[in-house]
């Protein structure tokens, strides 16, 4: 079973994968169909990891946007052919940098208080 950091380091693992294809931009996200399902791939991954570290550990990093996080995967396997591309994008754009560094201070503290 995996703890808890390594699941955090599973999402930056994923944000990271969506990041290298995502640098290539917008236009080649819009027309290139596998950079597209590469990236909501990671996302469900994000999404699954996050839903995975459970409410209690949400509600202990509240400034995390878990349920959003949690959400957006739902969306992502649930209603794949209601996927919003222009919504993928802008999360991906604006959303996913900020969160990568959020996480990543957040490993870093909780791996400063292990012992």
């Amino acid at each position: 079973m995996r703890d808890t950091t390594e699941r955090l380091r599973d999402i930056l693992d994923a944000i990271d994968r969506v990041m290298q294809y995502a640098a290539k931009g917008r236009g080649d996200f819009e027309t290139d169909e596998l950079i597209q399902v590469w990236i909501v791939h990671h996302l469900q991954i994000v999404g699954e990891a996050a839903a995975k570290l459970g409410r209690g550990f949400h509600e202990a990093y509240p400034l995390v946007p878990w349920p959003q996080i949690v959400a957006m995967r739902n969306v992502l396997v649930h209603d794949y052919f209601g996927i919003d591309l222009d919504e993928v994008w802008n999360v991906v754009e604006r959303e996913l940098p900020g969160l990568r560094a959020t996480l990543q201070g957040l490993i870093d503290a909780l791996e400063q208080d292990e012992p």
